[in-house]
């Protein structure tokens, strides 16, 4: 029983499926954008708060805008 086993599961030949890649386009709404968007955001954002921090105004008095 257990021959009629393993040679059923041996017989059947696994298949790949392989696509092909598509280039990304070089501008536009992509990963590629969202991920440098997002790092420039996360470094304005602690600039920010470190500009607070070493002049104790928030940016709008930085600005004059108070």
């Amino acid at each position: 029983m257990s021959e009629n086993s393993t040679s059923s599961s041996t017989s059947e030949p696994t298949k790949k499926v392989t696509t092909a890649k598509v280039a990304e386009p070089a501008f536009g709404w992509n990963t590629y954008a969202e991920r440098i968007n997002g790092r420039f955001a996360m470094v304005g954002f602690v600039i920010l708060l470190l500009l607070e921090l070493f002049t104790h105004q928030d940016l709008f008095s930085w600005l004059g805008l108070r």
